[in-house]
């Protein structure tokens, strides 16, 4: 434990955006605290991959919780009786990689963790451009939890709740590359591809963005 330092919560799956959010807090005077889910995903790979983010980015706390939304399905990341689509984001459709609930699961608990340890803020890698489609990555849905952390809990009622922190909220996939390169994020050691394996599948809609990305991040 970093003594002196405030604390931060980090949303880490393991994918290219969380790994930059955690590395980003660490540059901002955070002492990271990372916070991992099995939420019923049908691979553990990104799991292994947080773990190594976290080891690199020597993150000494790094609670791993089980929370199995993908009980009752509804998501191609949770149901393996769905396809993991291939055909690109469609722009203004909620497509069928997204998972009902997910995020206000992850940052209620976010919260709980940030209450218990005494962080001042939680970082999300949450990203509304090239997912604009996901209900739950957009800067109002951000604005209401903040009233909602700032309502139920006491940290809240004694007028210092956590803040969610969204720095990549409008960036666009080449920008996060950017960051993560200038940030020193072991982009070899994330995994952002739908399905699991030892080496990305190279053409879900998540392996897609993330190498075009990386691409014309270079060529620029």
């Amino acid at each position: 434990m970093i003594q002196g330092l405030k604390k931060a919560v980090i949303l880490l799956s393991g994918g290219l955006d969380s790994s930059t959010v955690a590395a980003q807090a660490i540059a901002d005077g955070y002492e990271a605290i990372a916070l991992s889910f099995r939420y019923g995903q049908r691979h553990e790979r990104e799991i292994l991959a947080a773990k190594q983010v976290a080891s690199f980015l020597k993150i000494q706390e790094h609670f791993i919780v089980d929370v199995n939304l993908g009980q009752w399905g509804g998501s191609a990341l949770t149901d393996a009786n769905l396809d993991i689509p291939t055909g690109g984001v469609q722009i203004d459709e909620i497509p069928i990689t997204y998972v009902p609930g997910r995020n206000t699961v992850f940052i209620a608990i976010a919260l709980s963790l940030a209450e218990s340890k005494g962080a001042e803020a939680i970082y999300l890698g949450i990203n509304a451009v090239d997912y604009s489609g996901y209900p739950d990555c957009r800067p109002d849905y951000l604005e209401a939890f903040q009233k909602l952390a700032a309502l139920s809990s006491k940290a809240g009622v004694e007028g210092h709740a956590p803040q969610l922190v969204a720095p990549l909220v409008m960036d666009s996939k080449v920008d996060i590359v950017r960051r993560a390169k200038r940030l020193g994020v072991p982009i070899e050691l994330t995994w952002s591809c739908y399905q699991g394996g030892e080496v990305p599948c190279g053409v879900c809609d998540s392996c897609r963005i993330r190498d075009k990305a990386i691409l014309e991040a270079e060529q620029q």
